[in-house]
């Protein structure tokens, strides 16, 4: 006959032993969701910002031209132009929640950089000045803060020959005649 005691150790064993495989069940479980997660940003990121719809916002509003910021005012405010106002908040914003995330944890850096960081970085570039002009008079000081930081996070990251090539896309590659911002 069987033991006593070594019923209840058997039963304890047998207890550690499925807290032990749940305990690993539930790490693989977090660690595919998390790739889950990572997979379904990157997917929703890039089909707002590869489409056609997208990439031709994304060329009208790298297209833009101003002299200074009343300049920018006279010709893109929401004022004047609502359509390339709607365009610009869109792109910004999403941009801007793309930073909040980075910082929440919700995505990594690879993920963004490899996406569209670049993309948020050169339209940073392009429009830092009016977002700051803007945060001046009629922004909060904070506004844009979280797109900043993947600009400027971005631009540490590359070279200084990438850099060069990112101020070519803003300094002469959207000065195009026939593409007219809104």
């Amino acid at each position: 006959m069987v033991d006593l005691v070594v019923l209840q150790s058997l039963s304890y064993t047998a207890g550690a032993i499925s807290v032990v495989l749940g305990i690993i069940y539930y790490a693989i479980n977090l660690k595919e969701t998390t790739r889950n997660r990572k997979v379904t940003f990157t997917t929703n990121l890039l089909s707002t910002s590869t489409s056609k719809e997208g990439l031709r916002d994304f060329y009208e509003l790298m297209s833009m031209q101003w002299t200074d910021f009343d300049d920018f005012k006279r010709k893109y405010d929401s004022r004047v132009n609502p359509e390339n106002f709607i365009k610009r908040m869109h792109k910004w914003n999403i941009f801007n929640h793309v930073g909040w995330q980075l910082r929440a944890g919700v995505v990594d850096w690879d993920t963004i950089r490899e996406s569209t960081g670049r993309d948020m970085m050169n339209m940073w570039l392009k429009f830092q000045p009016i977002i700051n002009e803007y945060r001046k008079q009629e922004y909060r000081s904070d506004a844009y803060t979280d797109w900043e930081y993947i600009a400027d996070r971005m631009a540490e990251l590359i070279s200084l020959e990438e850099k060069k090539k990112a101020q070519y896309v803003i300094d002469d590659a959207f000065k195009h005649e026939n593409i007219r911002a809104t």
